[in-house]
């Protein structure tokens, strides 16, 4: 119960649920009807203050960076998009939709047709008012089967969108009862136009107006004056991040006082952090996980014998042990754990049979060594990563080469373009938007390159079933056909940790989303007298 209370308490601390929601939801809990009141003035005591400037030392950034959003990639554009950038809907720490720039989204009996009703009032950085236009273009530009945008794969579903007064139609292939999250995908903050006009101009309705761009470097925002919620967010007059892809160097950046917070502490000095004065390590479970990713469709990975023998050969719980440090939880070769709804948990765990993966490698006929790329900037402990796994595939005869890349170009020269290489993923809102996102056959994001026409019915067919088993039993099948014939190696799923200098900020309320509270830290955290 502890956890569950100090997760209500983070949020009453950010105003994201009234006095009265708090002390409901701590009665649910088993809070006698004497404490809850105690618990509440202590939740509701943390009050924003406005004021100064918070600083974030962030991993993620480089120097072909865009503000572009429909082009976000890395940690960094994620975050600082989450501060100019404004939403339709938000996903809330407990996987609930928050509307925002959308004061309702409404379906038709068939779930074919949307309705969203543009809120009143809600400003662009350049004075403009939001329109139904605005939504519709932003939608109709990411959709757009010549887009690059990262969220094409999950917007493919769409065939129409029209602007109708303060409304936005939205009309779908099929049927889709999780439509709505899809709309908090984070490369689709509204812009003016949709952004047509200049994709890269950083105007939204976020926080923060932009007021520097420095790929790879820094980037930084100054308080948007017209926020419609300037009550949540934006509390400091200014926000920078500061780009520091170095563990060690980020870690000094927090303790000697130049950054307030930092995200990706490797779990190997967790420890360490937490014997620094001032600093809170922010750690917690969720759907992110760090693969090595096969291309199903580039030798020698067009072989599956080659495939599974390269799965069987990693010692999971070596690797979660050694790398994170029992900071996640072990996966098991298919993108989704049981923080998602409709999780199958029956799924036979897969094992480390160095044997049967010798044996496999042997019958795929493949010789040599085989080419593995990673980089520091891949996940928290990559490099060692590679390694170990370098020596488990040793005992099965594999012998694994490693190519350690920059840190810079990493995610536009060899995530999704090398044939084996280390990446990570942060999870999405529904089993849907995840494999819609990274691993139907038509999404750009496919970096397995698992392009299965019989996966693809089963994902469309449990898109549209709104009987839960009916679609849990799909989701099950799906997970073992990728299991055991997809690109992925998912060795595990890590916890988010950041750390935070809360002897100087408040409001930072970890979240299972996404590290930074899932992008939101700079504009909702505040700093303290001290």
């Amino acid at each position: 119960m502890q956890n569950e209370l100090d997760h209500l308490a983070d949020l009453a601390g950010k105003g994201r649920i009234s006095r009265r929601d708090f002390l409901g939801r701590a009665a649910a809990l088993g809070v006698s009807a004497a404490l809850a009141p105690a618990l509440a003035g202590k939740a509701f005591a943390q009050t924003p203050v406005k004021g100064g400037i918070i600083k974030a030392g962030l991993q993620g950034g480089e120097s072909t960076n865009s503000l572009d959003p429909a082009l976000n990639l890395s940690q960094v554009t994620y975050s600082f998009g989450k501060q100019w950038g404004e939403y339709l809907v938000r996903l809330t720490p407990d996987n609930r939709l928050e509307n925002l720039i959308a004061e309702e989204i409404g379906a038709s009996s068939d779930a074919k047709t949307w309705t969203i009703k543009v809120r009143d009032g809600i400003e662009f950085h350049n004075g403009k008012t939001v329109t139904a236009e605005d939504i519709a273009a932003t939608i109709e530009r990411h959709a757009d089967e010549k887009s690059k945008s990262g969220a094409l794969g999950i917007l493919k579903n769409i065939k129409g969108v029209k602007p109708s007064g303060k409304e936005v139609i939205v009309t779908l292939g099929d049927a889709d009862a999780d439509f709505p999250y899809l709309m908090a995908d984070y490369h689709l903050p509204i812009q003016p136009n949709g952004g047509k006009d200049d994709p890269n101009a950083g105007i939204s309705a976020g926080p923060y107006k932009v007021t520097v761009n420095q790929p790879g470097v820094r980037h930084g925002g100054e308080r948007f004056a017209n926020y419609w919620r300037g009550d949540k967010a934006g509390h400091a007059d200014q926000i920078e991040i500061i780009v520091i892809n170095d563990a060690t160097a980020r870690l000094a950046a927090l303790q000697g006082g130049q950054v307030h917070m930092i995200n990706r502490v490797e779990p190997k000095v967790v420890d360490l952090v937490k014997r620094i004065p001032g600093v809170s390590i922010e750690n917690v479970s969720g759907k992110g996980y760090y693969p090595f990713n096969m291309f199903c469709n580039t030798a020698p990975f067009d072989n599956n014998d080659l495939r599974m023998a390269l799965k069987l050969a990693m010692d999971r719980d070596e690797m979660l042990e050694k790398i994170l440090r029992g900071y996640g939880s072990v996966g098991n070769d298919f993108p989704i754990n049981e923080a998602y709804p409709l999780f199958s948990s029956d799924i036979e765990q897969r094992k480390f049979d160095p044997e049967k993966a010798a044996a496999l490698y042997k019958k795929s006929g493949h010789s040599g060594s085989v080419l593995l790329r990673t980089s520091d900037v891949a996940f928290p402990g990559a490099v060692d990563a590679a390694q170990l796994y370098q020596q488990s595939c040793a005992k099965a005869g594999i012998k694994i080469e490693i190519k350690r890349e920059p840190g810079d170009g990493y995610w536009s020269e060899v995530w999704n373009k090398q044939p084996f290489s280390l990446s990570y993923w942060g999870g999405r809102a529904t089993q849907d938007q995840m494999y819609s996102t990274g691993y139907v056959s038509t999404a750009d994001w496919n970096d397995t390159r698992f392009k299965r026409p019989e996966f693809d019915k089963m994902l469309f067919t449990a898109r549209a079933e709104l009987d839960q088993a009916k679609r849990k039993a799909i989701y099950h099948d799906m997970a073992v056909v990728m299991r055991d014939e997809g690109g992925l190696i998912v060795p595990f799923f890590n916890q988010f940790i950041d750390a935070a200098a809360t002897n100087r900020i408040g409001g930072f309320a970890k979240s299972p989303i996404g590290e930074m509270m899932d992008g939101y830290a700079l504009g909702e955290c505040w700093l303290t007298a001290a």
